[in-house]
Parts: C-alpha cells; structure tokens; sequence
C-alpha cells in the first residue's frame, strides 16, 4: 500500500511503474492519470483514471477493451493474464469451474466476441460465478453501442477496485 500524498509526489515514471497495471496491459492510462496530479482523495485518482479513458479516441478505448481477458477463459486456464486478473477471477470462484460450467463460459464469450468484437467485462470483484452468468445472459442481447459503454463502466469500476487495494487514503 502507498498513501495518497505520496502517490501524489511520485515522479511520472514511477507512477507508471506503480499503476500502470491498473488498466489491464494499457499503461497509457496511468500516463494520462498520473499527468492529472495531484489527487485531492483517492476517489479522485479513480476518476482521473475513467478521464484518461473517456477523453482517449476510440481506437484506443477499443484496444483497452480487447487487452481484457474473457472472464474463466483459455487465457486463464493457459494462465497468461495479469496478476490482478487472475486474483480478481478466482475471487469469484472462476478458478474453479466445473466443466459444464466452463463449456458454458466458453460459448458466451464467443457468443459475446462475435457480437460485439471484444470481450465480455465485468468486474468481479465480490461477484459470484452465478452472479456474472447472469451478467453475461443479460448483456449479450444488448445493442453495441450500449455494451461498449458498458464494457467502459465496467473497466472504471476495475480501477477502483485495483486502486483502493493499492493505494490508502489520507
């Protein structure tokens, strides 16, 4: 854990270094946040994170987007995903899928990729694997420009959970 001020005081380089993470395999989002210090509160180095997105272009809020991994999917079980990731999935218990349970995750995310061209995003943390199913059944007949905003909250809500795990408020 670090505290806020000295979040605050970090030089660029090692605020990357530190947070770059936190956007999953997109450290240009902690570039952009950290350019947004000082940080009155940790709620709002979240927001200066969701800023770095929402003023982003499309193309890269897309690749953001697709640098998630499909939740219980063949990057997990080949365990080729971000440290955070993997805790965050096996939090919900998607470490532990049964078969069934599994074949089932496979075809929503294919089902969800085909529709829309990138991942399904949820964030997990405190969710269970029925829970996220449920999610993932009532998101996928969405309209695309609907889920792509989605997908965008749902990747805010990652930060929060990622920054209040790392950083303390003062």
């Amino acid at each position: 854990m670090i505290s806020l001020s000295d979040v605050n005081i970090l030089p660029i380089e090692r605020f990357v270094d530190r947070f770059g993470d936190v956007a999953e395999h997109s450290p240009w989002v902690a570039e952009a946040a950290g350019a947004l210090r000082p940080f009155a509160s940790r709620e709002a180095m979240v927001l200066a994170f969701a800023q770095a997105v929402r003023t982003a272009p499309r193309n890269l809020q897309l690749k953001l987007v697709n640098a998630h991994p499909d939740l219980a999917g063949r990057a997990a079980r080949a365990g080729s995903m971000a440290a955070d990731s993997v805790r965050e999935q096996a939090g919900a218990g998607l470490d532990t899928l049964t078969d069934e349970e599994y074949a089932r995750f496979t075809d929503l995310n294919d089902r969800y990729r085909a529709r829309f061209g990138f991942p399904f995003i949820l964030a997990v943390k405190g969710a269970t694997k029925h829970r996220i199913l449920e999610s993932f059944t009532e998101r996928v007949g969405n309209a695309p420009a609907v889920e792509f905003e989605n997908a965008l909250g749902q990747i805010s809500r990652i930060f929060r959970f990622r920054i209040e795990d790392r950083v303390t408020p003062d």
